[in-house]
């Protein structure tokens, strides 16, 4: 997978985005949002894919630049030994924007407290919200259309997918239901189904930390949001960072240690599959999608668990399950 294939976007403790000047990264102005998209991030043709992957706690820049390009190696693997499983994949070439952001720091309550708060303070008192909200809008108008396939390189046109890990989960959801309430920051193009927005094909949280009712509490717009496909979002029992940590900090355990709790709509629960066991449109085709991972996701050391083990060859085959369906 060629490195040119990810386009890191770095945002400050406030959540502006930067850029490289010739003093240094600075903020770019929130009126040059979209101008500074349309220089740097040009969605290419060849491309059937766009995906917006956004870490986690203590990733540094450099580690999570690592994990996406092991996450895509994974997705070509499994593609090219399984394509059978994916027949609306015809080709799968993913394109990626990788969305980094400063999540370090000591592997201790007070640690894990600084980045959760970091995270919400980003994207409710900061600039993060705007920033990936304008930026996915910017992605959505900018690439192929699947409704108008004359002019496109591929068939079906390119489909938009969003993946969170951890507290970038958080981050992720702030910034669609920001989006929610802004429709004129994104352009909406093919409603469908009837009265929803089209934006995101699918929403792939990877041990979120966050409650089991954040979606009812916290996120409550994701029901009105931009979103055409499902919240799918993965949990295991081994995951002592949304378990041990989380209950200590917050007084409860958390979704990607438990699973979705309460959300404004029915929660379907399903295991995380084999990579030779298909996912039927049957279970994806739902609004939440609560994917209990705890055979898959089981190695790790320290206090964080099995929190940072997602980057497996089952969540792969998901990711390419949810793109697949997204057809």
């Amino acid at each position: 997978m060629s490195p040119a294939t990810v386009h890191p976007v770095d945002l400050d403790p406030d959540g502006r985005l930067l850029e490289t000047t010739v003093q240094g990264p600075r903020p770019v102005p929130t009126g040059r949002l979209l101008d500074h998209f349309t220089e740097e991030l040009t969605p290419p043709s060849w491309a059937t894919d766009l995906l917006v992957y956004v870490h986690g706690w203590q990733t540094s820049p450099e580690s999570a630049l690592t994990a996406v390009h092991r996450l895509l190696g994974l997705t070509a693997h499994q593609y090219d030994q399984r394509p059978e499983l994916y027949p609306a994949l015809r080709p799968w070439r993913p394109w990626t924007v990788l969305i980094r952001w400063p999540s370090r720091s000591l592997p201790s309550l007070g640690g894990y407290r600084r980045i959760r708060d970091r995270a919400h303070t980003m994207s409710t008192q900061g600039h993060a919200s705007r920033v990936i909200g304008q930026l996915l809008g910017y992605l959505d108008v900018s690439r192929s259309d699947p409704a108008a396939p004359a002019v496109l390189a591929n068939r079906d046109g390119q489909y938009l997918h969003v993946i969170g890990h951890s507290f970038g989960c958080r981050l992720l959801c702030e910034a669609v239901q920001w989006a929610a309430d802004e429709p004129p920051t994104l352009g909406w193009s093919t409603p469908q189904p009837p009265g929803r927005p089209f934006t995101v094909d699918s929403m792939l949280l990877l041990q979120m930390a966050a409650p089991r009712d954040a979606f009812a509490a916290t996120f409550p717009a994701l029901g009105k949001a931009p979103l055409r496909g499902p919240v799918v979002a993965t949990y295991s029992q081994h995951d002592r960072a949304t378990g041990f940590w989380h209950l200590r900090a917050e007084k409860r355990a958390g979704i990607g240690y438990a699973g979705i709790g309460t959300a404004p709509a029915p929660v379907s629960g399903i295991r995380m599959r084999a990579t030779g066991n298909t996912y039927p449109m049957d279970d994806l085709d739902h609004r939440y999608v609560s994917v209990d991972a705890s055979d898959v996701f089981v190695h790790g050391n320290g206090p964080a668990g099995a929190h940072s083990d997602h980057l497996r060859p089952e969540t792969a085959h998901l990711l390419l399950a949810l793109a697949n369906h997204s057809r």
